[in-house]
């Protein structure tokens, strides 16, 4: 197929189905970051009224989501001290629309490249390629996985063609957990004004850390969040940035229209309205977090490292762990569990409390 894009052959889409396996009665999929919590029967079923009462499947969904975006702001001034409004909000199908929008609206079109730190979220490489946007691939330590911010440094003060116009960073990282050093915000304060800084607090809710007070010091800065996590919606798709008023000017007029079905916007809606409850399973999910990595460092063959998200992260002491790593996931999954392998090393989500037990049962038959 000729009309196709030459450089699309390098590029693989992106695998996202859970296993079919049907021997298995129970499948603990702690692979993907999502909540083990799905939304309580009562909020099912307040859904389930309004998409039967409220919703006309004929009609397109609101496309301004402004109902939504002064429920989001009423949340995030609630969690951050702060005095956002609707005009500082922007609403995606998901953070990777955003993510989407983001590069759309400043490296297009041979303007700029992107500088990420590996290993990282993968979809930032993956959108910009797509795009056709060079991306600009820095280390990390190994001791606390903060970047190497003299490399970071020498990239952006190379004579790139094209330059670098943004730098994507997660707060806390994923697949490490780690949050932003004092030395990477310092970095990224003294970022000049012309570079976009995307700061993607995905995890916000599980590190309680976050960067949004500083947005008014910064225009140069966006804030990523998602409903995907802590909010239990990973199925509805609901992500929203915070940033200065122009730069969602800009993102709104690279959004697609009607980009948020009126169900997801339903379903978004009651979540913020009954936040404290579906947040409430949080300090039970840290407490399960600290088990894990409690159990996995007791393992020698596994270096793990804390983490300020929900999920842990871990590698194998040994080198040249990547068939070791694929092996140790095979085996899992046989007895039950699905765990990602990612960035040279294993990411296992928070699960419930069984999950979570079963989890370290099938760790602690790993042989080596």
């Amino acid at each position: 197929m000729l009309f196709i894009r030459s450089d699309l052959s390098q590029l693989a889409a992106y695998k996202t189905q859970h296993s079919d396996d049907s021997q298995q009665t129970t499948i603990d999929r702690v692979d993907v970051n999502e909540s083990p919590y799905d939304l309580p029967d009562q909020l099912k079923q307040k859904l389930s009224w309004t998409y039967q009462q409220t919703i006309e499947n004929n009609r397109y969904p609101d496309g301004g989501y402004e109902g939504l975006k002064n429920a989001i702001a009423e949340y995030v001034n609630e969690s951050s001290n702060s005095t956002f409004t609707a005009d500082n909000l922007s609403i995606g199908n998901g953070s990777d629309e955003l993510i989407r929008s983001l590069l759309i609206a400043t490296c297009l079109g041979g303007e700029g490249s992107i500088l990420v730190a590996d290993p990282t979220f993968s979809m930032y490489g993956i959108l910009a390629k797509t795009l056709g946007i060079p991306v600009v691939t820095i280390g990390r330590s190994l001791t606390n996985f903060e970047m190497d911010l003299v490399a970071a440094q020498g990239a952006i003060a190379q004579t790139l063609t094209p330059p670098i116009r943004a730098v994507f960073v997660v707060h806390p990282n994923s697949p490490t957990g780690n949050a932003l050093t004092k030395a990477e915000l310092t970095w990224l304060r003294d970022l000049p004004q012309t570079i976009l800084v995307v700061i993607d607090e995905a995890y916000f809710e599980f590190s309680q850390t976050t960067v949004a007070t500083e947005l008014a010091q910064h225009p140069n800065w966006v804030i990523l969040r998602t409903f995907s996590k802590a909010f239990r919606l990973a199925a509805h798709r609901v992500g929203y940035a915070i940033a200065h008023p122009e730069l969602i000017t800009a993102l709104e007029k690279v959004r697609l229209p009607y980009n948020l079905p009126s169900f997801t916007q339903a379903a978004a809606l009651v979540a913020i309205a009954h936040r404290h409850e579906l947040l409430s399973t949080i300090p039970l999910m840290l407490t399960e977090r600290t088990r894990l990595i409690q159990a996995f460092s007791q393992r020698p063959e596994f270096q793990v490292w804390e983490s300020a998200a929900n999920f842990v992260y871990l590698r194998l002491k040994e080198i040249n762990t990547q068939p070791r790593l694929a092996e140790i996931c095979q085996t899992l999954k046989a007895q039950g569990t699905l765990i990602r392998q990612t960035g040279n090393g294993l990411r296992v989500s928070i699960g419930t409390p069984e999950e979570n037990q079963r989890t370290i049962e099938r760790f602690n038959t790993l042989s080596f």
